[in-house]
């Protein structure tokens, strides 16, 4: 049970991370702000009025040291939604996690840190493809011999399917992007029964029920498929590991307790199609971020599940249904005809560049909105069984004192810390860049000489370009 939760200041989410241990969840999972997804200090221009709105705002191993604060890293799990600043992200992790006097070889948790979806689907990229990839294989190589616990990627069609995705191109995208990762790790000449290990997903949850645990199911063999064709021979690495998140693209803002229900529905799913781990959306998100009553009940609706409806007590409790394993077949045979495409036109990479994988989302998403305003698709309190109703429901507001809260604590760090240090280090990460060498070692000593993340991802700008 790993609840997404983040927003404001470290202090902030630090609050509600201990509350969320006192309540039953078995794990953390960090939502960061949209500045810092997309490598910008809170105090510069472009992050103005986002500051700790989406998630909680990181500029420094400070921010981590008190967003983890009474929180030991070595007996807790945690993931962290983010992507092109995700090297620097866990690179603030494992030193706290060192400060900490943790053993590395036994810090485990996962960073998103899946590129492709970004270009696809979701939008918060920095550096170009190439230089993207170069990247994540850094952090496959330097993970493997440093933390071996630790989940280098999540491939996500979460955000494939908030987009507008069906459940077809959700798996077959996905999956396909992963071929694309490990096709760059092999390249490299890492072993894929090692880093294979350690490659996880992370799906959607809809509405409909069937649909949902036949694609959990099909993405399932599909992967053991693809990565014994990759030459995978460990049955470990072959195994899809995946944590699942409700279907925050269909909570209503009409009716919003009828989220519950819907959410509930998306939890069975998830948990009849063997998830890993899973979120569970609040049902107040059309409308803010959860508030702590509605992170609760998301909480105890997993919960529910867990321990009172008997639905987690058998391994696949729907296999041998008629219509279960008939939909499973179909749905796995659209995903490899999609595969097939995109494998034609030279891979996920490719495929984006060409904006194929974009223009079937925008498509889908056009259709899915076109049933819904015909009334072919029923949506309960939004287009039928509509009432006249005032929302009477607590929303969470952010603090508009946060932004400037974070501009003073990142001007008293760079006046205490040593700036030589940080001229160095961000010296040595340009040549890094340049050289084509690993960049985590450099990125780990940059950010324990208190480099912030703006300054990092600035530095690698100047290399890389950015991605427009």
């Amino acid at each position: 049970m790993r609840q997404y939760a983040g927003f404001s200041t470290a202090e902030a989410s630090n609050e509600r991370y201990h509350y969320l241990l006192s309540q039953g969840v078995n794990g953390l999972s960090v939502a960061f702000d949209l500045p810092t997804q997309i490598g910008y200090d809170s105090d510069h221009p472009l992050a103005d009025g986002e500051v700790g709105k989406v998630g909680v705002a990181i500029d420094s191993l400070e921010d981590m040291e008190i967003l983890f604060k009474g929180i030991k890293l070595d007996e807790v799990t945690s993931s962290m939604t983010i992507n092109a600043s995700g090297y620097i992200l866990l690179a603030f992790y494992i030193a706290l996690a060192k400060k900490q006097g943790a053993d590395l070889k036994k810090i485990s948790g996962t960073i998103q840190n899946d590129i492709l979806k970004e270009y696809a689907a979701r939008g918060t990229y920095i550096y170009p493809p190439k230089a993207s990839m170069r990247i994540i294989t850094d952090i496959f190589e330097w993970c493997a011999a440093e933390v071996p616990k630790w989940n280098t990627i999540s491939i996500s069609g979460y955000h494939i399917r908030e987009a507008g995705s069906t459940a077809v191109q959700e798996i077959a995208f996905t999956l396909s992007n992963g071929k694309a990762y490990v096709q760059a790790a092999l390249n490299k000449g890492l072993d894929i029964n090692i880093f294979g290990k350690r490659l996880s997903f992370f799906f959607n949850a809809h509405n409909n029920l069937f649909e949902e645990v036949a694609k959990f199911r099909a993405a399932r063999r599909m992967w053991a498929t693809i990565m014994k064709d990759l030459g995978a021979t460990d049955e470990k690495a072959m195994m899809l590991r995946f944590h699942t998140q409700t279907g925050g693209s269909t909570l209503t803002a009409q009716q919003p307790y009828n989220n519950i229900s819907r959410v509930t529905v998306q939890t069975l799913a998830a948990v009849l199609g063997g998830t890993q781990s899973l979120h569970t959306n609040g049902y107040d998100e059309a409308l803010s971020l959860p508030t702590e009553e509605a992170a609760g009940i998301a909480l105890r609706t997993q919960q529910i599940v867990a321990f009172e409806s008997g639905a987690p007590d058998t391994v696949d409790p729907l296999a041998g249904s008629y219509f279960i394993e008939s939909l499973t077949h179909e749905v796995e045979a659209a995903a490899w005809k999609l595969i097939e495409k995109i494998d034609a036109m030279g891979g996920s990479v490719a495929a984006i560049e060409q904006g194929f994988i974009q223009d079937e989302i925008a498509k889908s998403a056009y259709e899915y909105q076109r049933q819904i305003e015909s009334g072919e698709k029923v949506i309960v309190g939004v287009n039928k069984f509509q009432t006249e109703e005032k929302t009477t429901i607590p929303v969470f507001k952010v603090d508009e004192h946060v932004q400037s809260l974070q501009v003073e604590k990142l001007k008293a760090l760079k006046l205490k810390r040593d700036n030589k240090k940080v001229a160095a280090s961000l010296k040595t990460l340009h040549e890094k860049a340049l050289s084509g060498e690993n960049l985590m070692p450099v990125v780990l000593e940059a950010v324990e000489n208190y480099c912030t993340l703006g300054e990092i991802s600035d530095e690698l700008r100047k290399v890389f370009g950015e991605y427009k």
